[in-house]
């Protein structure tokens, strides 16, 4: 995963205390633009010294974590979230033009 990259969550279950923490949190099912990529801990609450990839999103946010000690702001695993499969721009359009009809101009009327 990458930043700016387009994801849908796909846990949104939720301890009570994440719940307390936390002001904003994703939705199942919901899309979100990833705004940054972080290494982040196992488990908050524990200050747990094992490794996982953290993100944070540009729709929602969250103030700083109260176990960090650069008060880095609340994230969430990447595990929660699936990448959005979208096709590049060139592809977009390709798909468009070979679409088009033959009595089709090639010009779009709004």
């Amino acid at each position: 995963m990458i930043k700016g990259q387009k994801v849908v969550c796909i846990n949104d279950t939720f301890p009570d205390l994440i719940r307390a923490l936390y002001k904003q949190l994703p939705v199942k099912g919901t899309t979100y633009t990833i705004r940054e990529v972080f290494l982040g801990r196992e488990k908050i609450v524990k200050g747990g010294d094992s490794a996982t990839v953290g993100l944070l999103l540009v729709e929602l946010r969250n103030g700083p974590d109260p176990f960090h000690a650069g008060k880095q702001e609340l994230g969430f695993t990447s595990e929660r979230f699936a990448p959005l499969e979208e096709l590049p721009a060139e592809e977009i359009a390709e798909e468009t033009f070979a679409g088009a009809g033959a009595g089709d101009s090639g010009y779009w009327m709004n």
